[in-house]
């Protein structure tokens, strides 16, 4: 993390059927640096994301990522997504 940038971290529930769109929403967004799958409260899959990468190079390189979460959305009724963003603070 480079000076005069903060990161945040939010969560999100949602349901196995969204999961994987969700994600390809997040990567879209372009300020995320890793996602969190949490299942019954554990993690089950911990995705860093290089920020800065064009989002059609992200999501080509997370692909196989994608299908792993497509198998795991399948099976799980529910689950948690904890982001963590990356925000620039402007300088004075």
């Amino acid at each position: 993390m480079s000076e005069g940038e903060k990161t945040t971290s939010e969560r999100f529930t949602i349901s196995g059927d969204k999961l994987v769109e969700k994600v390809k929403q997040l990567i879209h967004e372009g300020n995320v640096r890793r996602v969190r799958l949490i299942y019954k409260g554990k993690p089950v899959f911990d995705i860093p994301l290089s920020i800065g990468a064009p989002a059609a190079a992200a999501i080509i390189m997370a692909a196989p990522v994608l299908a792993a979460i497509g198998a795991f959305a399948a099976l799980a009724t529910e689950c948690t997504l904890e982001v963590e963003r990356v925000e620039e603070s402007k300088s004075a």
